[in-house]
């Protein structure tokens, strides 16, 4: 019984050595472009310190500016698109209408579309609304990129929300959109925060479509204005300054995921990708 024993406890402690060397050497491969940024941002010709910091915050009409301009174009995003995802996914996943099906499919089918083919009509589109060079109008075109995946996902939530709870929330005297509100929101708050974070991550990280739509630099938003600090001095690259900006911009992301990675997993596990 020992000798039999003791191969399955070698293979245990083989298998075990094996994920957790897979999963360092895996955590080193994505930590270290996040790393050598961090360490580019502050590498100086003198040494280190914190001056590609200092000119990026004062570059151009001044990183508040551009940092306003991408806090309002992510909240707005994320605003529309959680507000019309838990609407149009409450509406697939528990209602009975006809054409709901093909409404749906139309739906994800946006997703088979590659969304710099279409910038150019949406640019005079909105030229033709008056919201050109308008975060408001880039915000519009973010959230109609970012509603099938997350109409998908909210719809799947709310269909795996059992019958009885909304029987209960009838019993109470709830309708459809008390119901929405008082208790199914609750119940898929995982989906919520998940479909809430893409969003985010989409608006927040956006460039072709800011490019595309915004032509004036006092409505830039910040991957913008990094960019465009890349050839402030005849041309030439400004590396350091560059990724100071990168990790100016990567720290938000990197902080509201870890506070929120446990309800993105919890939304992804519980029905999100149902079938």
């Amino acid at each position: 019984m020992t000798s039999l024993a003791l191969p399955y406890r070698t293979r245990r402690t083989a298998g075990r050595l094996g994920y957790y060397g897979t999963g360092a050497a895996l955590a080193v491969l994505f930590l270290f472009p996040l790393l050598w940024s961090g360490w580019a941002s502050v590498r100086t010709p003198h040494g280190f310190g914190l001056q590609n910091f200092r000119a990026m915050v004062h570059y151009g009409n001044g990183i508040g500016a551009y940092l306003a301009n991408s806090a309002a174009v992510t909240l707005m995003t994320v605003t529309g698109t959680l507000a019309v995802s838990v609407l149009g996914g409450y509406a697939f996943g528990r209602f009975r209408f006809p054409g709901k099906n093909l409404l749906f499919l139309l739906t994800l089918a946006i997703l088979m579309v590659p969304y710099p083919t279409i910038l150019i009509p949406l640019y005079v589109l909105l030229g033709d609304l008056g919201l050109q060079n308008s975060l408001v109008g880039l915000s519009l075109v973010l959230i109609m990129f970012q509603l099938p995946f997350a109409t998908f996902m909210m719809r799947n939530s709310f269909e795996a929300i059992p019958q009885e709870l909304l029987d209960s929330a009838a019993i109470d005297g709830c309708g459809s959109f008390a119901t929405l509100t008082r208790v199914l929101v609750h119940a898929v708050r995982p989906a919520v925060v998940t479909v809430g974070l893409f969003a985010f991550l989409a608006a927040w990280n956006d460039f072709f479509a800011s490019l595309i739509l915004l032509n004036s630099s006092d409505r830039f938003t910040l991957p913008l204005a990094v960019v465009d600090m890349e050839g402030r001095t005849f041309g030439a690259i400004d590396y350091p300054t560059l990724q100071a900006g990168v990790v100016f911009m990567a720290a938000p992301c990197l902080l509201l995921f870890l506070l929120l990675q446990r309800s993105y997993v919890r939304g992804f596990m519980s029905g999100a990708l149902r079938g």
